[in-house]
């Protein structure tokens, strides 16, 4: 009989241990696949990055790309005047805009989240610091990694995998909202999809509450988005649970509805007059196929099937996205799905009430009643609202390509890449030449008198006339961008939203101007062809083409008068 310590034993071990050498090639295997990833989430992004956005928007004192007249520029203006603000604190208010009121960073479409993280950084920042275009960078990256978390445990392969998040992460809805950088933010839709498709942590208010409060304080439409999706998850629990556990889930979403009701008080959300215009900027039915830009495609036509649609109504899939689609429908119906494909496409399906819902505010008519175009003044710019329903639609379509063989699922998505590049090189175009003068490193253009900095100097306040700041925007942002650096409060603001006591506050401005009740120390800045006052004539001067009113406490001739008279001739 054989010894028991005679015995092979390796010959009955089926799970036989790895040898060293075999641990320490497999920890160099999966290391190599780790820095490879992260290679990838970081080369990806920043390559989308430059060639949409010039790489000179990524210096944080470069801001005058911003500041010329466009709603960006008064993401940055809002930054600006909270970071200089000593008493603004925490608030997420400002008091050198719209003074005295104060204006919320929310209405000024800067991003709360941000200058709330950069505030108690600000004395060691440059005077004239901006972060847009350092967090359009962070928005592609968290894209593409949100992107690759609800594609990896699905792909047959790597280059299959890279493929659909480039797919899936950069769709052409997501550059075009380089007009609210904001709302690039579309990686809180991605992450929210993921918590819904992850069956543990999606039934976790842990997880949920941090996703919801950081959206929350990024921006709202992202928020209602966001907050559909958690919903969702809410109602499948709830309606799959008996007994004890359901009065756990109400709680749950009481807690969540209270936290951003904390929020929109914190973020200064009260009594701002409705706009009233739900409609103006819905999803025209063709959208996906037609970008009604025509320099926003090079292969499919494009015509404006609704007026001013193209903006907000945008949901254009680009013709690689548009082949991506069509290629699944005949995948789908070809080949089965796998185990993991099916339980996704279940668990997406519970998603269907909360899509129709926002399908429909995003089509929208403009002939609504009075009273259901107040309710919905929140979804005015509706059209944006169809975002999530386009991610879940590409994110179906990528998990059906990725029944094919590893190979040619890859060689199917870099095809449809190769095609969306073909497609959108004209819009990546005119789109980077928005920022075109990031280049330029200048940071007012249209405000060079140096009389400017010594008038808003000398003065105690500053005020536009009339009010309606959009009617020269790029001349407000630069000189209310100098009064910030001066310290001193403007009386006007471009907000998405403005207050009834403001409102109240500007027509009785303007009716004292107009009737010659000047403020004493105060800077106004008119429009064209605004009539001024018999009052205003001695404190009347020109600067850069542009009437001004400052009613300063010294002598505007003491000032101004080497700067009125014009260059004389060179005698050479």
């Amino acid at each position: 009989m054989t010894p028991a310590a005679d015995i092979d034993r390796s010959r009955f071990d089926t799970g036989a241990r790895p040898v060293p050498s075999q641990l320490r090639r497999r920890g160099t295997v999966e290391m190599r696949h780790r820095l490879i990833t992260a290679a990838l989430l970081l080369l990806l992004p920043l390559s989308l990055f430059c060639a949409f956005f010039h790489p000179a928007t990524l210096l944080i004192d470069n801001a005058g790309w911003l500041i010329r007249g466009t709603d960006n520029g008064e993401n940055a203006l809002g930054a600006h005047a909270y970071w200089h603000d000593p008493a603004a604190g925490a608030s997420l208010k400002t008091g050198l805009l719209n003074a005295p009121d104060g204006v919320s960073v929310l209405y000024t479409d800067s991003n709360p989240l941000l200058t709330l993280i950069v505030k108690p950084f600000a004395g060691l920042l440059p005077n004239d610091a901006q972060f847009v275009g350092v967090f359009i960078l962070l928005s592609l990256i968290l894209q593409a990694l949100f992107a690759w978390l609800l594609l990896r445990r699905y792909a047959p392969g790597r280059v299959a995998l890279w493929g659909g998040v480039m797919m899936l992460a950069f769709p052409p809805t997501l550059a075009n909202r380089f007009v609210h950088v904001n709302l690039m933010a579309h990686w809180t839709i991605l992450a929210a999809l993921c918590l819904f498709l992850d069956e543990r942590r999606g039934e976790r208010l842990r997880w949920w509450a941090p996703l919801i409060a950081i959206t929350a304080l990024i921006h709202s439409y992202l928020l209602i988005m966001v907050g559909a999706i958690w919903a969702s998850t809410m109602m499948a629990r709830f309606t799959r649970c008996r007994g004890r556990a359901r009065p756990m889930i109400v709680l749950e979403g009481l807690i969540v509805v209270g936290m951003v009701a904390l929020l929109a008080w914190w973020l200064g959300v009260s009594d701002q007059e409705a706009a009233g215009n739900i409609g103006a900027f819905s999803m025209p039915l063709d959208a996906l196929w037609n970008p009604a830009l025509g320099h926003f495609t090079n292969l499919l036509p494009a015509h404006e099937t609704v007026p001013n649609h193209d903006f907000e109504g945008f949901q254009y899939l680009g013709a690689g996205g548009l082949l991506l689609v069509a290629t699944a429908i005949v995948i789908a119906c070809r080949l089965p799905a796998t185990a993991a494909e099916q339980d996704a496409r279940h668990r997406l399906r519970q998603l269907a009430p909360a899509l129709i819902v926002l399908g429909i505010l995003a089509i929208l008519p403009t002939h609504l009643p009075q009273t259901v175009r107040i309710l919905l003044d929140p979804v005015r710019a509706s059209g944006r609202m169809f975002w999530p329903v386009g991610y879940v639609l590409i994110l179906g379509a990528v998990l059906a390509v990725f029944r094919l063989s590893a190979s040619r699922a890859a060689l199917a998505l870099i095809g449809m890449i190769a095609v969306q590049t073909i497609d959108l090189t004209g819009m990546a175009g005119d789109i980077r030449a928005q920022s075109e003068q990031a280049d330029k490193h200048q940071l007012f253009i249209q405000t060079l008198d140096p009389r400017w900095d010594k008038l808003i100097g000398q003065s105690r306040s500053v005020a536009f006339m009339p009010a309606d700041v959009t009617r020269n925007l790029a001349v407000f942002q630069e000189v209310a961008w100098r009064a910030v650096n001066a310290g001193r409060p403007t009386s006007n603001v471009y907000a998405a939203r403005t207050g009834r006591a403001t409102i109240q506050r500007l027509r009785a401005e303007r009716a004292a101007f107009d009737r010659g009740e000047l403020v004493p120390g105060r800077l106004y800045v008119t429009a064209p062809g605004t009539p001024l006052p018999a009052a205003a004539a001695p404190y009347q001067l020109q600067l850069d083409g542009i009437a001004v009113v400052a009613v300063v406490d010294r002598p505007i001739a003491a000032v101004t008068i080497k700067a009125i008279d014009p260059p004389r001739a060179s005698p050479l």
